[in-house]
């Protein structure tokens, strides 16, 4: 499994709310409490995404258009820039600006998980939120700004184009299918984000398709808890011990072993605050037979020790 497959797996990234709106203008919709990735995507009209904690301009999406929206904070979907805030969702309940509570009667549903009126001149835009998981789900975002717009393309608007003909339906199965597609937008959607000139994406993602190092990182990633050496990798993926050992510190910014370790603290990072295993067995899970020499590279990574992390975590 490649590095980002792992990523979104790890992350647990399939778990994902979508939601469409087909609203006239004006509109203005605020998301107080937003999940750490969410996904919006205009299919018809136009709109702008703001986030309201940061000083920053509207980012303004046409038709076909992605944004992706990194972190927790709270944002604002329109149809306008200039157009006054409307209603608050919170805790996945609509409220008016006073802070009363829309009833749920009032709120217009036009088709499983579509809202809005439909009527002519209407914008229509999905919107996907994803809880992330642990860590891992933290390396997931250092891919991307607090505010990413991908401009329409063929591949990602043939992947809306099914979400958008999927949403409304409500078949057997249908939340496993709209799951997918949500996150085949979201795959292609980072795949075209990282490909832009302002992207900054990690250096493990851009050697991801360099021969041999993109293998080093995938074997990394299937197997964190083999014994690996540099000679044992280079061996693997066909280059000499220095000669693989110079490439892959260039291109990942820092040497396999430093990679895989930190690598496995993330993973056992993630053991310790969500399961009960006991450290011993957090430490073979990562590839530590001695949960002593687990414990002291864990210290050097986090400061503390992996029972004062369980317990602040």
């Amino acid at each position: 499994m490649d590095v980002l497959s792992d990523l979104l797996h790890r992350a647990r990234a399939g778990n994902a709310t979508i939601r469409q709106l087909i609203q006239r203008p004006p509109w203005s919709l605020t998301f107080a409490d937003a999940p750490p990735l969410t996904i919006v995507a205009t299919l018809g009209g136009h709109a702008s995404v703001r986030l309201d904690e940061a000083d920053a301009a509207p980012a303004l999406l046409s038709a076909g258009d992605l944004a992706l929206i990194s972190g927790t904070g709270r944002h604002t979907i329109a149809d306008d820039p200039s157009t006054p805030p409307q209603v608050m969702l919170y805790q996945g309940r609509k409220h008016l600006l006073d802070g009363s509570e829309v009833p749920p009667g009032a709120q217009r549903r036009l088709a499983p998980r579509t809202y809005g009126d439909g009527l002519p001149g209407a914008t229509t835009m999905i919107r996907g939120g994803y809880d992330l998981y642990g860590e891992v789900g933290d390396r997931l975002l250092t891919m991307l700004p607090p505010l990413a717009v991908i401009p329409a393309g063929p591949r990602t608007r043939a992947a809306l184009d099914l979400l958008a003909a999927e949403i409304a339906r409500e078949e057997p199965g249908q939340d496993a299918v709209l799951g997918r597609l949500l996150d085949l937008v979201l795959v292609l959607a980072l795949r075209a984000w990282c490909a832009t000139p302002q992207a900054a994406s990690p250096a493990w993602y851009r050697a991801l398709t360099v021969p041999a190092i993109g293998d080093a990182l995938r074997l990394l990633h299937e197997d964190p808890a083999h014994r690996w050496t540099v000679a044992g990798l280079a061996a693997k993926v066909g280059m000499s011990r220095a000669a693989f050992a110079a490439r892959f510190t260039d291109l990942v910014g820092e040497p396999p072993l430093t990679y895989l370790t930190g690598w496995r603290m993330t993973l056992g990072s993630d053991l310790l605050r969500d399961t009960d295993m006991s450290i011993a067995a957090v430490a073979r899970a990562v590839g530590y037979e001695d949960p002593f020499a687990f414990s002291v590279a864990f210290k050097r990574a986090r400061g503390v020790s992996p029972s004062l992390w369980r317990r602040a975590h």
